[in-house]
């Protein structure tokens, strides 16, 4: 049985991406069970003259950053030589969190909106503790996504963008999954927090919906659907709640100025289905760029809601019951 590091058994191979795969690993020393996520051969020159190692070691740091319980915790980074080629393959150790992925739970069929607002309250939950802590996941996408007993998490900040992270060559092409990728992205503009919630509208109608915002043949054609078309209305569903409707029509807006903030996003989201969130006490301040706050957002967030009147701090964060 192969070890990393020493200490790092790896049991069975649980998943296999683009650029690494995912191993059910044991932590020798500390006895208990592991993620261990191991990039692949082809991470080395997909991203121009960023190193594979430096790329892993900066995922690493973002990630393990954020505590937060809808955010799959980060553990450990190291490398491992292969042998005969001699090459520093570099991994990270993660929290083994077991579930279902919401990409599978679509797959499987229509789920209820009310589930899919939840979901996607928490997912909203954990980017605000991402923005909060100068992270942008990227990413976001139902694969993502991990359903639990405990609620959702987010999983996979492989090509997040923070403070310090190594700059990747804005010739190459734009890293995330085409439908979930914000319009603005493909103009050459950096990541943002406005970024994360464009794909966390695409997420939202697609829980709503059971389909994308938009439909294509292509990814070329999807990405001009996205900047020319607006997206498909949502169905007519008993008991949705017009603001979450809003919510994401907002969240798709071609503009990023005109998104909301992830934070607001969380507690409407909560509100709607009456469920605990937990939210940064703030956001970003002037470290990071953000959209402008818009009267609606305001409202949403000065406004006592059944999401905000009995929160106290827990932890350095909201707790919104």
């Amino acid at each position: 049985m192969r070890t990393l590091g020493g200490r790092y058994q790896l049991v069975r191979r649980i998943g296999v991406g683009g650029m690494s795969e995912v191993w059910h690993g044991h932590d020798r020393v500390l006895d208990r069970a592991v993620a261990v996520k191991i990039m692949g051969p082809s991470v080395e020159g997909t991203f121009g003259d960023v190193s594979g190692v430096d790329l892993v070691r900066a995922e690493a740091r973002s990630a393990a950053r954020l505590t937060h319980p809808n955010v799959a915790e980060v553990h450990d980074f190291g490398t491992s030589r292969t042998e005969p080629a001699g090459r520093d393959v570099p991994y990270i150790v993660m929290e083994l969190v077991e579930g279902q992925t919401l990409s599978a739970h679509l797959a499987a069929g229509p789920i209820d909106w009310r589930i899919g607002v939840r979901i996607c309250a928490e997912v909203a939950s954990a980017l605000a503790a991402a923005h909060a802590d100068q992270v942008v996941h990227r990413d976001i996408k139902p694969a993502n996504v991990m359903l639990t007993p405990v609620g959702a998490k987010v999983l996979d900040f492989g090509i997040a963008s923070s403070p310090g992270a190594p700059e990747l060559d804005p010739d190459l092409p734009v890293m995330g999954t085409p439908a979930y990728v914000a319009p603005e992205l493909f103009e050459g503009l950096p990541p943002t927090p406005a970024s994360d919630m464009f794909a966390l509208g695409t997420l939202l109608h697609q829980c709503i919906s059971g389909h994308l915002p938009w439909r294509a043949e292509t990814p070329t054609e999807l990405v001009y659907a996205q900047r020319y078309r607006d997206p498909d209305p949502l169905p007519e569903l008993d008991g949705l709640p017009s603001e979450v409707e809003d919510l994401v029509s907002r969240c798709l807006s071609r503009d990023p100025e005109d998104r909301p903030t992830a934070m607001v996003a969380a507690l409407l989201l909560a509100e709607a289905v009456d469920a605990r969130v937990y939210v940064p006490i703030q956001e970003f301040g002037d470290v990071m760029p953000r959209p402008s706050i818009s009267p609606w957002d305001q409202r949403a967030a000065d406004e006592p809601t059944s999401a905000e009147v009995e929160v106290e701090q827990v932890g350095g964060r909201h707790r919104a019951d």
